[in-house]
């Protein structure tokens, strides 16, 4: 099985949030690698990764770092696929806003599509949605699960409706 998205992560200590992305892309019987690359302790590994990544079948990397996130960015200047950039709240992180800004204020011409800080999930989410712009079996998936969604913002409100209050008129 070729992988058609590529996880990569500055490195294994970002796993606890990069493995959100890994769990929906499974759910969605979707094929993916998952690797810890980082853009400065093996640099040259990162470039021929995203040079590459292309011709081995890719069509999407979702790419999380922490601290100063330089990752995903240079991924997206090597590489002609998209990649989403997920800011990961690090050790030796400023409450996440240097992942954020360092992933989001990327400079014209190399774009990271950047989700929330450690929303690795909505990471992979938006790559199945990239992915179902070419075919219509991924693009059920998608609509199976926005309909999932909408059916447990259905089943919440059937359960408030259970709860009283004095003044609640609904």
């Amino acid at each position: 099985m070729t992988p058609i998205v590529s996880i990569i992560m500055g490195s294994t200590s970002d796993l606890g949030v990069m493995k959100a992305a890994a769990e929906f892309l499974d759910q969605m019987e979707i094929p993916f690698e998952i690797n810890a690359l980082s853009a400065h302790r093996v640099p040259e590994q990162v470039m021929d990764f995203a040079q590459n990544a292309h011709k081995r079948g890719v069509k999407v990397i979702i790419a999380g770092a922490g601290g100063a996130a330089h990752l995903p960015g240079v991924i997206a200047a090597y590489t002609p696929l998209p990649v989403i950039g997920v800011p990961i709240k690090s050790s030796n992180s400023m409450d996440g806003w240097d992942s954020v800004l360092s992933i989001l204020q990327m400079p014209a011409g190399i774009p990271v599509a950047t989700v929330a800080l450690d929303g690795a999930k909505n990471a992979a989410i938006l790559a199945l949605q990239i992915l179902a712009t070419g075919d219509e079996t991924l693009l059920g998936k998608v609509v199976e699960f926005k309909k999932e969604l909408a059916q447990k913002i259905d089943k919440a409100n059937e359960e408030m409706k259970k709860i009283e209050y004095k003044f609640k008129v609904n």
